[in-house]
């Protein structure tokens, strides 16, 4: 929202800088996003001074320039070559002098005036057209004065070249009573404890009633309020300069007096208000209501709508039988009842809206106007009469003529004030300090909410209608303590708080989706398979499975005789399908329970497998296809664990009656993933020949341990160092158990442990040649290599002693 520095003083008593209001706004709420110096004439003329022509001779080397002098003021006149036609001795003209920076007409950059020498004569200046100097689009000759102003005396001046500050503000939704200069104006006078003075409508008057217009509301429930006269004898045209500025300040463009002065009345009440052509008011009646559905109407814009049976018109009696629709209420007018260069009379329509209907229609049009921004978010009902009577004193001001109706003011139920019960207490405790009980009621008052029933311990805070914003008593709080200032409430030597935070809960399908977006990423396809399986896959584990199978007393089949203890034969079942069709490169997933009983007691399980079988990476021009590894799969699960925040595991050796070869993922000393290739005899009993790697994920657990708090650690400052080992070990001996006791030994400095080559040969008989690397960093300075040296060291002799391990230099 774009506010006008000048136009606000005119509301309210400031004499503090735009800077200075922008911070106290932005203290109240109201944050301002940007402040920018607008100048009526770009460049605000500096360095431009009106003139007069000495001499005028003919250029002896250029017909079409002259030789001139000017007297601006100085202690010497200026000689100036002019190309201008019109040209003369005894002119008063507008001069630019050397250093002043022009923006002529249509131009972003300025023209910095230089002495020069032009056909070798000397000119110190420029004689200016109207659009040199950016106030026009003339150039048929220089701008000649019939004035007695004194020579040098400022452009600026002469001219009545102003500057104002646009000040933006980021308005947010709730702040609907601040979305105009008065609004504005009304949190200046809480802060700053001055008043606002609203100009005066005391010279309203009706003048006769020549021009009398009917108003029939059809729909209260769209339209709770609405007010109109008649204006007759106008006279529309261009606007006087003091309204275009105001407009062109804050970004409006300018239309015709009457248009440009509904929209200042919008932007300084707050109040949208729409002028239509009396003469196009058909039957002489205004009708609010809606109309059929389908029914076309021409917008402002010329595009062609359909309405909604939902949309609230402001019609014209049409035909006489169906009303005829000349607004889009509150959002946009028509193309044909507007006001034009042939309008002598008008009729002023000033009114109320309901939200909750403006923003429907605007929404489906996907049309934002200033009505609507306003309308939408709840503008003051108590403020149509008087932008009514405003806005008619500055069109017979402006425009003429003269009010030719009573006003026409259909409110039969008025919005009431809210009524909301406050605590001294209450505000004590949510603002943290406890404020006088006249401050309180002072910064209340200036807010324009009332206190009533006022005791010791309570009162009642009537807030009047255009505060939509404020109906609970947190929201009266919040309005007290942002007057007061957030800065003004100390903070107490030991940080507490009235409530406990609300710690998300995990949710259970959000997690899940997670999960699967990320192997869906990677190439998996989801599986969901039937929780009923048969009874001799499960048998063929034995004592590999938990607890024992739940049989099915009716069962139609063997193939479905028991629920399944796990996911592992549903997912073969898919592969062997596929594989029998020819699919062979798989990657599957499958989110599902498992069932089984212990005694008495039924348990249910939510857990997640995955599949891989075939090649991981087809073949192509540049590479040859290859297939699944054991190491392809770890990855996947890794990715899976990191996206819970499981990144802390411990392994052990995965049960040999399923796998052929594969780990158990400990967290927390809980089994959290089983994975690996799957023993032939398991796969056999499908008829699956290719080998298929699987792994088991307990998700219900996993799903418990996840937390959604961000852990953060300040990045270290100082650098990390690399040192590598190659260690000859038992070939028994697995990386996991050397890096393990890698972490026991250098507790402090050890950041990564990685293999980067494994090497087995004749020549090492029994034994396994390790290629690892090891990354140290002290995150309080830079490591010495005597530092480094020293824990090396410590790695060494803890490998010798525990492995037996020889060094390879």
């Amino acid at each position: 929202m774009k506010i006008s520095y000048k136009w606000l003083k005119d509301l309210i008593e400031i004499n503090e800088n735009p800077e200075e209001i922008g911070k106290l706004l932005t203290a109240t709420g109201l944050e301002v996003e940007a402040i920018e110096e607008i100048e009526s004439v770009k460049g605000g003329l500096q360095g431009v001074v009106v003139g007069q022509v000495l001499t005028c001779e003919k250029h002896p080397e250029a017909d079409r320039l002259s030789l001139t002098t000017v007297d601006v003021g100085g202690e010497n006149p200026l000689s100036i070559v002019c190309g201008a036609p019109n040209v003369a001795a005894g002119q008063k003209v507008i001069v630019a002098t050397v250093g002043a920076a022009l923006y002529p007409t249509g131009s972003e950059q300025p023209l910095v005036l230089k002495k020069s020498k032009i056909r070798g004569a000397l000119s110190e200046g420029m004689i200016c057209a109207e659009d040199e100097l950016g106030m026009g689009t003339s150039h048929d000759g220089i701008l000649v004065l019939n004035t007695d102003a004194a020579n040098g005396t400022p452009a600026s001046e002469y001219f009545g070249i102003s500057s104002d500050y646009l000040i933006e503000i980021g308005l947010t939704p709730n702040r609907a009573d601040a979305a105009s200069h008065f609004g504005v104006a009304r949190d200046l006078k809480a802060v700053l404890n001055r008043p606002v003075t609203l100009p005066s409508v005391a010279g309203f008057a009706v003048a006769n009633q020549d021009l009398s217009i009917p108003v029939e509301v059809r729909n209260q429930e769209a339209s709770p309020r609405f007010t109109g006269l008649t204006i007759s004898g106008i006279h529309v045209g261009e606007s006087p300069d003091w309204l275009k500025q105001r407009l062109q300040t804050i970004g409006i463009r300018t239309i015709n007096n009457i248009v440009d002065i509904t929209n200042y009345v919008c932007h300084e009440l707050g109040q949208p208000m729409h002028a239509y052509d009396a003469a196009k008011i058909k039957g002489g009646k205004v009708i609010v209501t809606t109309l059929a559905e389908g029914t076309p109407f021409v917008t402002l814009d010329g595009v062609e709508r359909k309405l909604s049976a939902t949309d609230l018109m402001v019609c014209n009696a049409g035909d006489g039988t169906t009303p005829e629709p000349m607004c889009i209420a509150g959002v946009f007018g028509g193309a044909t009842s507007g006001v034009s260069s042939e309008t002598t009379s008008i009729f002023l329509e000033s009114a109320y809206f309901s939200p909750a209907w403006v923003r429907k229609t605007a929404q489906r049009f996907s049309l934002k106007t200033d009505s609507s921004f306003r309308f939408e978010r709840g503008t003051d009902p108590n403020m149509p009469l008087f932008a009514l009577k405003r806005a008619a004193l500055l069109i017979q001001e402006i425009a003429g003529g003269q009010v030719s109706s009573d006003i026409v003011d259909i409110y039969p139920e008025s919005i009431e004030d809210f009524r909301v019960e406050m605590k001294y207490r209450n505000i004590d405790r949510l603002i943290g300090k406890t404020l006088d009980k006249e401050l309180i009621k002072s910064i209340l008052s200036n807010l324009d909410i009332q206190v009533e029933n006022d005791t010791d311990v309570t009162f009642t805070a009537i807030v009047p209608p255009y505060r939509v914003d404020v109906q609970r008593e947190a929201d009266v709080i919040e309005e007290i303590l942002r007057i007061y200032g957030f800065g003004q409430v100390e903070l107490s030597e030991s940080m507490s708080s009235e409530f406990l935070s609300d710690f998300p809960v995990n949710d259970p399908e959000k997690l899940r989706l997670r999960a699967s977006e990320l192997l869906a990423g990677n190439g998996f396809n989801e599986m969901i398979n039937n929780s009923l399986t048969k009874a001799e896959y499960q048998q063929s584990l034995g004592d590999s499975l938990f607890g024992e199978p739940v049989k099915i007393l009716n069962y139609l089949s063997e193939d479905l005789s028991v629920m399944r203890q796990t996911l592992l034969f549903s997912g073969l079942e898919v592969i062997a399908h596929n594989v029998n069709r020819r699919q062979r490169d798989l990657k599957l997933f499958e989110f599902g329970k498992t069932y089984h009983q212990t005694g008495d007691k039924y348990v249910e399980k939510e857990r997640l497998s995955l599949f891989l079988t075939g090649n991981i990476q087809q073949e192509s021009w540049t590479e040859k296809s290859r297939e699944v590894t054991f190491h392809d799969l770890a990855a996947f699960v890794n990715q899976v664990l990191a996206s819970l925040k499981i990144r802390e595991v411990e392994k052990q050796e995965a049960d040999k009656t399923i796998f052929k070869s594969g780990l158990t993922l400990f967290a927390n000393k809980k089994p959290v993933v089983t994975l690996g290739l799957l023993n032939a005899a398991v796969t056999k009993k499908l008829d699956i020949k290719a080998p298929v790697y699987f792994a088991d994920f307990d998700w219900e657990y996993l799903l418990r341990q996840y937390s959604a708090a961000v852990e953060y650690r300040e990045v270290p400052k100082f650098p990390e160092v690399r040192r590598d080992l190659s260690i000859v070990v038992n070939k028994k001996i697995t990386f996991e158990e050397l890096k393990q006791i890698a972490y026991r030994t250098e507790r402090q400095l050890l950041r990564s442990v990685n293999v980067f080559d494994v090497y087995e040969g004749a020549n090492l008989e029994g034994k396994k040649s390790y290629s690892i690397s090891f990354i140290l960093q002290d995150e309080q300075q830079t490591l010495t290599d005597k530092v480094i040296d020293k824990s090396m060291q410590r790695l060494i002799s803890a490998y010798e002693k525990e492995f037996e391990a020889v060094i390879r230099k």
